[in-house]
């Protein structure tokens, strides 16, 4: 199992790809942050989800936690165009299900989309080595 000490295996292209960071924040109640956490786990996502996650072309989707803060890294082709993805991915069957089924964990507004719901964030820093 990867954890924090071990580091996280990073997924390798063949080419570049874009890379999109988002953030959200959850309740403040252990209790309901255990239950998000669990009904993100794999035994319990619904594999609709992942599914138009990936029909909708995202390549790689990672989330990490620290508190109540989300931090949501998305990986995908360079001719992604993030707001047609959101549009069809509010579409999909059981998406907005599953939205109102996390939102009782999430700080948002009640009928609020994936999109609506995770801001996206600005990268301010970067360290690459040449």
């Amino acid at each position: 199992m990867e954890t924090k000490e071990t580091g996280y295996r990073v997924q390798e292209y063949n080419g570049p790809v874009k890379r999109y960071c988002q953030t959200l924040d959850l309740k403040d109640d252990p209790e309901l942050i255990a239950e998000y956490r669990k009904r993100h786990s794999e035994a319990e996502s619904w594999p609709e989800i992942r599914n138009g996650i990936r029909d909708v072309g995202i390549l790689e989707m990672e989330i990490y936690i620290l508190g109540t803060r989300l931090f949501m890294i998305v990986e995908t082709p360079l001719d992604f165009d993030w707001d047609s993805a959101m549009k069809k991915l509010a579409s999909l069957p059981l998406q907005a299900e599953w939205e109102e089924y996390m939102s009782i964990f999430q700080v948002s507004e009640p009928g609020a989309s994936s999109a609506e719901k995770w801001k996206l964030m600005d990268r301010m820093f970067h360290l690459y080595n040449t």
